[in-house]
């Protein structure tokens, strides 16, 4: 059961701070975070067995995340092929009508999908039939509908991040990055052949994106720097490229 949290036009000087666990079979193949395309050009882990990706962001500043739904849905498709097209549409609009486009035209297993940039968040499920929520600023939540204990995990996580909330993006992941290795609140997962394989801390700020990954469960594997995009994403201007510890 998979974890995502969003803080969404809460910070001034980051508009989109998105933190998220994977869980995952331990012996399914993956690759950390790498930059690939040119326009956008895209930086996110990848699944090296059904191809995609479940969490990744632009130099444009778009954020794109998943969540399955368990259902009797087969899907045709990985879900994580879905998510890289979605974060090749452009910007958060862009890549809602994508989605809608997609479901209408080929199978996919349910998901639940967050989509952000600085103007823009939208939180889209996938039952058989798609709903479509403009979130509100604020903190918002998503793990693996129909999980045991999904809701409560889900009510867990955001109380953690929104009690005495941080007053800085700064603070909101340093927070992040304890509540998804926290072991309480069944946040960080570990089970026979299954468990949090990696977490991801992704902050799209004024001056640009910044990736933090853990290759491993968040308990026990320090957050590294992933690399990231320097760039005047408010304005959408100048060209990317990797921004240095301290810029955003």
């Amino acid at each position: 059961m998979c974890t995502l949290a969003v803080a969404w036009q809460v910070y001034d000087d980051a508009p989109v701070v998105a933190a998220a666990n994977r869980d995952e079979a331990l012996g399914r193949p993956s690759t950390p975070p790498a930059v690939t395309g040119t326009d956008p050009r895209v930086l996110a882990p990848r699944d090296e067995e059904a191809g995609g990706t479940w969490t990744g962001v632009t130099d444009a500043g778009l954020y794109v995340g998943v969540t399955n739904r368990w259902s009797e849905l087969e899907g045709a498709r990985s879900r994580g092929l879905l998510v890289d097209d979605a974060l090749r549409a452009g910007d958060a609009e862009a890549a809602r009508e994508r989605v809608e486009r997609e479901v209408e035209s080929r199978a996919y297993a349910g998901f639940n999908l967050v989509l952000a940039d600085a103007a823009d968040a939208y939180l889209l499920r996938w039952d058989g039939a798609l709903s479509v929520e403009a979130l509100d600023p604020g903190v918002h939540v998503a793990t693996t509908t129909g999980a045991p204990d999904a809701e409560g995990r889900r009510e867990r996580v955001r109380d953690a991040l929104t009690t005495r909330r941080p007053r800085s993006a700064a603070g909101f992941r340093g927070r992040a990055k304890r509540v998804l290795g926290d072991h309480d609140r069944r946040v960080c997962l570990h089970g026979h052949g299954y468990g949090t394989r990696s977490s991801s801390v992704v902050t799209v700020g004024a001056r640009g994106v910044r990736y933090a990954f853990a290759d491993g469960p968040p308990c026990r594997t320090p957050y590294r720097d992933a690399g990231g995009f320097a760039r005047g994403l408010m304005g959408r201007s100048g060209d990317p490229g990797t921004a240095r510890d301290g810029q955003l």
